[in-house]
C-alpha cells in the first residue's frame, strides 16, 4: 500500500435477507477489493436474533479486520456504496436488510462526526460484534477493555456459530 499511512479497521457485517450467508460471504470478498484496502482476517459466521423489531428473520453476522490507507470517512463512503450494491434499503430503523456494514474501530481513533462515531457506540452491547472481535483478537481494546469484559455483562448473547467465513 505504498508509503501512505496504514490503519487497521474492523468492520461488522450483518444480513437477514436474500440468502444472508451468501450476502455476508460475498461482502467479505468485496471488502478485499476496495481501493487501498485489504482484508487481513475474517471471523466465523454467526447467527443472532435481530436488535429491535423481532418480526424479522435472524441475522448472519461476522467481523473482518482490514488494513487500509483510506481515511475513516472515505472508508465509510466505500462501505455505504457496497451496501447499495447489495440493494440495501433503509425502510425501518433496525429493520431487515440485505447488508449492513458498520465501521467498528479504526486504529485507536475516537471520531465524533455527524456521519460517523468510532468506536461504534453500541458495540459493547452486542454479542454479534464482540464474539467475532474476540475470535479475531482477544486482546483488542473495546472502550479500553477486552471484548470478553463486555461479553460477561450481557444477559443472553443469543449467538450461534454457523460456519467459517471462507468456507
Amino acid at each position: 500500500m505504498g508509503g501512505l499511512q496504514t490503519a487497521r479497521a474492523y468492520i461488522g457485517l450483518g444480513s437477514n435477507l436474500d440468502e444472508p450467508v451468501r450476502q455476508v460471504s460475498l461482502a467479505m470478498k468485496e471488502l478485499d477489493e476496495l481501493p487501498l484496502t485489504s482484508v487481513k482476517a475474517a471471523s466465523s459466521l454467526y447467527s443472532s436474533r435481530p436488535v429491535g423489531p423481532q418480526d424479522q428473520p435472524d441475522f448472519v453476522n461476522a467481523v473482518v479486520e482490514l488494513e487500509t490507507t483510506l481515511s475513516p470517512l472515505a472508508l465509510l463512503d466505500q462501505l455505504q456504496a457496497l451496501e447499495q450494491r447489495h440493494r440495501r434499503r433503509r425502510l425501518r430503523h433496525w429493520g431487515p436488510r440485505t447488508l449492513d456494514l458498520d465501521l467498528l474501530l479504526f486504529d485507536d481513533a475516537r471520531i465524533e462526526h455527524p456521519r460517523l462515531k468510532v468506536p461504534h457506540p453500541h458495540m459493547r452491547e452486542r454479542a454479534f460484534v464482540l464474539v467475532p472481535l474476540q475470535e479475531l483478537d482477544p486482546s483488542l481494546a473495546v472502550f479500553e477493555q477486552a471484548p470478553d469484559h463486555w461479553l460477561q455483562r450481557l444477559d443472553d448473547p443469543g449467538l450461534q456459530r454457523i460456519g467459517n467465513s471462507r468456507g
